[in-house]
């Protein structure tokens, strides 16, 4: 049995989405650790992270993995029946890794300092300024993965990844996906995609809902 330490609607669903597909058995330790108001949740994470930050996966033997890309990346060539990652020596391989780290680095890497600004040491109406230009900055890394990847039914061709899987999920957050339909289309025709399919409709209900606020 696996452990993730998770939480609704945060990067954690990208791994949790990855479980489901592969059918494997896990659980799931809710930690909001974004939630004041609760920080006893917040602080369960801090168990298998110190760094007080969801997702993170502890193995059967008790080996902790955190870093969304680098668990969903294990996932992927841990149970290759699930067919959810190109294997190495693939053709697709090389933009696999790279736009798995792109997400990672580029995207979702802002987020801890876009969420809080003062994080960074800014203060007064500074921290609105910095808030907006990692927003800009978010939308104009979607941009350039949309301009540089080459889309079939999925991002690396006509199988879904781990890699849908991490844009599906990370392009809800704040500029949100009317801003990702804008910059980059053939990506958003990729995440709908995901959305809707049907392997993942009740975990997608339960877990990440739809409502109008992840549109933006």
């Amino acid at each position: 049995m696996l452990t993730l330490y998770s939480a609704k609607g945060s990067g954690g669903i990208a791994v949790e989405a990855a479980l489901t597909l592969i059918g494997a058995p896990f659980e799931v330790i809710d930690s909001y650790t974004w939630d004041d108001s609760d920080k006893a949740s917040g602080d369960k994470v801090l168990a298998a992270n110190p760094m007080r930050q969801v997702p993170a996966l502890v193995l059967d033997g008790g080996e902790v993995l955190t870093e969304s890309a680098a668990i969903l990346i294990w996932l992927a060539e841990q149970y290759p029946q699930a067919r959810l990652a190109p294997t190495p020596g693939d053709p697709a391989r090389g933009q696999f890794l790279r736009w798995m780290s792109f997400v990672s680095a580029s995207i979702y890497g802002h987020y801890w300092a876009k969420d809080d600004p003062r994080r960074l040491g800014v203060a007064g109406k500074t921290v609105e300024a910095v808030e907006k230009a990692l927003l800009e900055r978010i939308a104009e890394c979607w941009g350039i993965m949309g301009a540089q990847a080459a889309p079939g039914r999925y991002i690396l061709g006509d199988e879904l990844s781990v890699l849908d899987l991490y844009v599906a999920v990370v392009s809800r957050f704040r500029p949100r996906r009317k801003r990702l339909y804008a910059v980059a289309p053939a990506l958003g025709e990729v995440v709908r995609r995901v959305d809707a399919d049907p392997r993942l409709a009740t975990f997608w209900a339960e877990r990440m809902p739809f409502t109008g606020r992840w549109e933006g």
